[in-house]
């Protein structure tokens, strides 16, 4: 049987390299919406995120996830990054 390489990202905030679905995705939309990307799969410009609330926290802070999808990324996303990055 075939191995399967394991997909890797990188987290904008800790530099950390960590497979694909231990990180959260904010997506920047063609028509330059900010989302958080559930399904890891939505068009257009994405970032990741740890799934660690101190990390989120210091995205927010410092304005990380704006600096790289160049527009503002309003509250309700760090929100929902903060419910889903809970358990992790």
């Amino acid at each position: 049987m075939k191995v399967r390489k394991i997909p890797m990202r990188k987290c904008v905030v800790s530099n950390e390299r960590k497979e694909k679905k231990n990180l959260l995705r904010v997506v920047r939309t063609p028509e330059g919406n900010v989302i958080f990307d559930e399904t890891g799969k939505a068009n257009g410009r994405g970032v990741y995120l740890s799934k660690d609330k101190t990390i989120i926290e210091k995205a927010r802070k410092h304005n990380i996830l704006s600096k790289h999808l160049k527009v503002d990324v309003p509250v309700e996303v760090f929100d929902a990054l903060l419910k889903a990055g809970n358990h992790g």
